[in-house]
């Protein structure tokens, strides 16, 4: 599991720019002298689209100079939910921080010299801009820069630990067929078979690719897996899932394997979830506002409950964003430790909310775990929704109700609804009329990307919802 340690590091500010181009020249420079020295010949320039699908325009190294001082200009269009057709030219502004090389290529084919070309590949994240040079607003990483600038305006920078949880399948050989988990192990097995070196080659090669990941483990369900992240800028770490789902589906193609990150793969098991460990730290010296060693029950401040109760508050308006899939809500039933009613406690597994324990004097450590957010979602904005979610409360000095330790199973209909124990959606349809009347949720979001979600995910339900599907089929048709 993810976990805060007590040290803080300010994130690193953006270099002031230059007045002919996108970057200082130290930046341009610096960068110039890593590709020419690792012998880099393509530099792949990625972005996101509104689904957190990883995009990129790929340049070779001689054009790097001229990205880096002018952009690149792509056809916005041409990326379902970017841009309107009116709006087509935009450019891509490499963000220096995210430079990388990646790590697989040589050895992902039998050609050696297409290998050795292939192996000298570089990667960087860029920002979505106007022709005007102003943030695009239907730019995920934009929404979250936006949300978090709100935090700082607070006094607040946001920190995150996910918990990204996947399987590895074994595709059938004919190509047909529903593809099976590749191992029968439980969770936290110690195995020596083939997951445990695609783990660890996961784990260092992320490494290489600066994303810090604390730990992996097997999961609860056969062939399933977790990588927990380290705590960091909520930036940053919305940069880190991106990379690591499209890195760990190449990782495990390399071994024969098929990563998914879908969040209910099969009937009957548990799914994929996404656990986020939040914290807001102070600005200046970075102390976690949080705790509250007084607090001898959860160690929460004030500042702390009210922001959990702001995620509670709109648990049900965002959560089409952090699960945004039909299949997310065949996760979200009881029975399976995924959340299903809107309530917070500690040692309660089945709660949408939870104060884990820290150990005795760690009050750094202090922060506050949402189980809903599932793999499968776009990370900045499930970030930025959640962060602006515990800001209003913050700014409403919202009150949480009482915690719930108990197990749900244990409480029938009318104890929960004397409690006040209110219910996520159990429908993507139900969870985008929830997203549409919450004003917060599409405040954060933007106009341009609340829009288009809430368009694309009504035609994605309506289409499913009149689908006829196999299990009617089986259960029907020797009946009626």
């Amino acid at each position: 599991m993810s976990h805060f340690h007590s040290s803080h590091q300010t994130p690193p500010s953006q270099p002031a720019l230059s007045p002919t181009g996108l970057h200082d020249s130290a930046t341009i420079a610096r960068l110039l002298e890593r590709v020419e020295t690792t012998g880099v010949r393509f530099i792949n320039l990625e972005f996101t689209d509104v689904v957190g699908l990883a995009k990129c325009v790929t340049i070779p190294a001689d054009q790097w100079l001229d990205c880096l001082r002018q952009g690149k200009w792509f056809d916005g269009s041409a990326i379902e939910g970017l841009a309107r057709i009116a709006e087509t030219d935009m450019y891509l502004r490499p963000d220096p921080a995210t430079f990388t090389e990646v790590p697989w290529g040589a050895e992902d084919t039998d050609n050696e010299a297409v290998g050795e070309a292939n192996s000298r590949v570089a990667r960087v994240i860029c920002d979505v801009l106007m022709p005007n040079g102003a943030s695009f607003e239907g730019d995920p990483r934009a929404v979250l820069r936006a949300a978090l600038d709100v935090a700082a305006g607070q006094g607040y920078r946001y920190e995150v630990a996910p918990e990204l949880e996947f399987f590895l399948l074994r595709e059938e050989p004919d190509g047909v067929g529903v593809a099976s988990p590749h191992d029968r192990g439980g969770y936290f097995d110690l195995s020596t078979d083939l997951a445990a070196d695609v783990r660890r080659e996961i784990v260092s090669e992320l490494a290489q690719m600066g994303v810090a990941i604390e730990s992996s483990h097997h999961e609860v369900a056969a062939g399933q897996h977790e990588v927990d992240f380290a705590a960091g800028d909520a930036l940053a770490v919305a940069d880190g899932v991106v990379t690591a789902r499209y890195a760990i589906k190449a990782i495990a193609q390399r071994h024969g394997l098929m990563a998914t990150f879908l969040p209910k793969p099969f009937y009957g098991v548990n799914g994929s979830g996404m656990h986020v460990h939040q914290r807001l730290l102070r600005v200046g010296d970075g102390a976690n506002t949080f705790a509250d060693p007084t607090d001898a029950e959860y160690g929460l401040s004030l500042v702390g409950r009210h922001f959990l109760a702001g995620q509670l508050a709109h648990a049900a308006g965002m959560c089409a964003i952090i699960a945004p899939l039909v299949n997310s809500y065949k996760r979200l039933v009881p029975g399976y430790e995924a959340p299903v009613m809107i309530s917070w406690g500690r040692v309660n597994r089945e709660a949408l909310l939870r104060a884990p324990r820290v150990a005795p004097g760690a009050h750094e450590g202090v922060r506050i775990e949402l189980r809903s957010p599932d793999p499968s979602c776009n990370p900045y904005l499930a970030f930025a929704v959640m962060l602006r979610a515990g800001l209003d409360g913050i700014a409403q000095g919202m009150t949480p109700p009482a915690p719930v330790e108990e197990a749900f199973h244990t409480l029938d209909e009318q104890a929960r609804l004397r409690r006040g124990i209110a219910v996520l959606p159990t429908t993507l349809g139900e969870a985008l009329t929830a997203l549409q009347e919450d004003p917060l949720a599409q405040e954060a979001l933007g106009q341009q990307i609340a829009g288009w979600f809430a368009d694309a995910k009504a035609s994605e339900w309506e289409t499913y919802r009149q689908q006829v599907h196999q299990w009617e089929l089986e259960r029907y048709l020797p009946l009626f």
